[in-house]
């Protein structure tokens, strides 16, 4: 059985104090984990050594938002793995369909970091998506193909054991939106069987496939019912303390 993994994204939100206040909420309503559930919290770049620093005493992992593909040197305004592993972070949130959208972010690029942080030590979670109008034009599963193919580009059997899979419809990003449990679960299914297609059933099996798009308390017991969807990646909804904990809580039904 594959665990569940809860990650919190909260983009460019919460500067120190309500940084350091949303953690302690969080510690308060959920002083341990169900056994079958992991938690990951992503701040923005300024509160992570805060955030480090309080969660040494608690069951939650820390991640980043972003990482350059480089090691170091003159690339102002970037954050080198380096410094994500010296402040704590485990994970690291890779090709957010915000990243593609503002930052011109391409599959290859994306695949660049993806192979610089699984080196490091870190675990990339993935993230693939289509947009509105290609959903609309019937084209799902041709451009989640692609984006498969192209971030995992390079990357051993070994590599995807510490590799998670995010699927965020754009169209469902921040929009009060949401795929269905239906739509979401065929889209998992598909990258689930394009692992397997790549790395053999074994790999495909062991590997957690995330939905990210809107998801509320109100939702994330059934979306996370489908049998392939293995968690989520949250956005508005984890910077309240009650609404995030109300996912992580329905992810161990």
């Amino acid at each position: 059985m594959r665990k569940k993994l809860i990650a919190g994204n909260w983009k460019m939100n919460k500067d120190l104090p309500e940084s350091a206040e949303l953690v302690h909420s969080l510690m308060s309503q959920l002083p341990t984990l169900p056994s079958n559930v992991l938690v990951v919290l992503c701040p923005p770049f300024t509160s992570l050594s805060t955030a480090a620093e309080l969660l040494k005493a608690s069951p939650f992992k820390l991640g980043a938002q972003n990482m350059s593909e480089h090691d170091d040197g003159a690339f102002t305004g970037e954050i080198s793995w380096k410094m994500l592993k010296s402040v704590g972070c485990e994970y690291v949130i890779l090709g957010h369909s915000e990243r593609r959208q503002y930052f011109n972010e391409s599959d290859e690029l994306i695949n660049r970091k993806a192979k610089k942080a699984i080196v490091a030590g870190l675990r990339p979670i993935l993230c693939v998506g289509e947009t509105l109008d290609e959903r609309e034009k019937g084209i799902t599963s041709s451009v989640v193909t692609t984006q498969i193919k192209g971030v995992l580009s390079g990357l051993t059997a070994l590599d995807l054991a510490k590799v998670v899979v995010a699927y965020e419809p754009v169209w469902a990003i921040g929009t009060g939106r949401n795929a269905t449990p239906q739509q979401a679960e065929e889209v998992h299914q598909l990258i689930r069987r394009l692992i397997a297609d790549l790395y053999g059933n074994p790999v495909a099996e062991g590997v957690l496939v995330l939905y990210g798009g809107s998801v509320k308390p109100d939702n994330a017991s059934d979306l996370m019912a489908q049998n392939d969807i293995d968690g989520a990646l949250v956005g508005g909804a984890c910077l309240k303390a009650d609404s995030f904990s109300a996912i992580i809580r329905a992810a161990k039904m």
